[in-house]
């Protein structure tokens, strides 16, 4: 996997452009509605990069990502993850051009979504939703409504029609050339100043299963017809955002079918969420970094021994499909994900550096997650700033007898009897590489344990 400086340097340089004006009630949804979602470092460089456009222009001058780290007080990975994010969420499209000596960028950023189109978009609003609290969200819909305009059935509208006011003169009355109706266009290579329709976030249809889903709905005789362009791409956003697979979403469908034989989408909305919030407790999902970042790749793409493989395998793995890929295809507890997920945004880890925990923590704890233990260790690991995978795996090695302490319950290591204890936790197979001579002698202890390793190892193939 490329890491950042493979995709970005500080010599290269970049333009701005704008995909139409921006304006100033913009910058109050970017504020509100947007910063909740993608961070403080992200908002900023969407601000910095709007300030390099000269007003009412749609270009900026070019410059150098030495001076964008330098005027943000931010080194490269973060300007580099903070683009990634924009990009994701819709408010920039990246180009590239290769030079002799850097590459030259182009950075267009898209107008936010209007306050209507965000608070009806069905994922960013859920997400926002869940990250703020009900409070103040509904704080934030007040903020961008107002009141309708009251019923004028007392007054009578008087408002004069174009052609009551004005006249079309005949073309006698004025002189014009042959070449007057090019002169309605701008010069060459240039556009009127303007703004698009901001259109919001799609998820790829082949991320989910249309087929399977069409074939179990054939047998409940709804029509194909019914799954138009509109329909299946609120489907697929659905899809991502709850998590549902096509044998689900079969009778979520089915619920929003009307007598007409037609989806209603604002009830696959609502049943999708409903169904979400039934299994988990009535919660609602949140907006995480499914896999770990490119940037924060240790690995090769193309592994050359077995741990390189696992750690490729951590990096391109959300911590809930290896939770489901440890349970052999069963889905995770939703106490598992809790966990989980409040590691993640708590002590703010990175998804591969959980999944590296994950296992460590299952494989010594008979494969079951206690939170204390999970929550102690995610805390260790936030304070030496562990951001790879290779980096978590070394400081579980170097802190093994640390971590044993703390799973045993004992305050005091000095206490800890002298006599030569028999090893007989679980280990993961990257922990065990690089074991000492000594430990070796154990051959007959560890003979389970490798029994039980090579099984979990063939567990996890299958489901790569």
């Amino acid at each position: 996997m490329a890491q950042h400086w493979q995709e970005i340097l500080p010599v290269d340089r970049y333009i701005v452009s704008a995909n139409g004006l921006l304006h100033e009630y913009d910058r109050k949804v970017l504020t509100l509605l947007y910063q909740p979602l993608i961070g403080h470092v992200c908002f900023s460089l969407y601000m910095t990069l709007w300030a390099e456009l000269e007003e009412n222009r749609l270009w900026s001058e070019s410059s150098s990502h030495h001076s964008l780290m330098t005027l943000m007080g931010i080194n490269l990975k973060e300007i580099y993850m903070a683009r990634l994010k924009l990009e994701g969420i819709g408010l920039m499209k990246c180009y590239v051009r290769n030079d002799d000596d850097f590459r030259s960028f182009i950075y267009e950023l898209l107008p936010p979504l209007t306050p209507e189109q965000f608070f009806l978009d069905g994922m960013l609003n859920i997400y926002l939703y869940r990250k703020i609290g009900k409070n103040q969200f509904n704080r934030l819909k007040r903020f961008f409504s107002d009141q309708k305009i009251p019923e004028r059935n007392d007054y009578k509208e008087i408002t004069k029609p174009f052609q009551d006011v004005f006249a079309s003169a005949p073309p006698s009355a004025f002189q014009l050339n042959k070449d007057a109706s090019n002169d309605n266009f701008p010069a060459d290579g240039h556009v009127f100043i303007g703004r698009k329709e901001q259109e919001g976030i799609q998820i790829d249809e082949s991320t989910f299963n249309f087929e399977l889903l069409q074939a179990g709905l054939q047998e409940s005789i709804v029509p194909k017809k019914a799954l138009n362009r509109k329909v299946k791409e609120a489907i697929s956003n659905l899809a991502f955002l709850y998590g549902i697979d096509a044998i689900q979403m079969k009778n979520i469908v089915i619920s929003a079918v009307t007598a007409d034989n037609e989806i209603d989408i604002e009830e696959l909305r609502k049943a999708a969420r409903d169904w979400y919030q039934f299994e988990h407790n009535d919660q609602l999902p949140a907006l995480v970094d499914r896999v770990q970042p490119v940037i924060y790749h240790s690995g090769s793409s193309e592994p050359k021994s077995k741990e390189e493989e696992l750690i490729l395998y951590f990096e391109t793995t959300s911590p809930r499909q290896l939770l489901k890929d440890l349970s052999g295809g069963a889905e995770a507890s939703n106490a598992d994900l809790k966990i989980i997920e409040e590691i993640m945004f708590n002590q703010k880890l990175l998804p591969g550096v959980v999944n590296v925990l994950i296992q460590y923590v299952m494989l010594k704890t008979d494969m079951k997650l206690t939170k204390g233990y999970v929550e102690k260790i995610a805390s260790h690991w936030a304070r030496k700033k562990i951001k790879t995978v290779k980096d978590a795996m070394e400081l579980a090695k170097n802190e093994h007898k640390q971590y044993l302490e703390w799973a045993q319950g004992k305050k005091n290591a000095g206490s800890q009897s002298k006599k030569k204890s028999v090893r007989t936790e679980m280990l993961p197979d990257w922990f065990l590489q690089k074991q000492s001579v000594e430990q070796k002698n154990h051959e007959e202890d560890d003979f389970d344990f490798e029994s039980e390793k090579r099984k979990l190892e063939e567990e996890l193939k299958k489901y790569k």
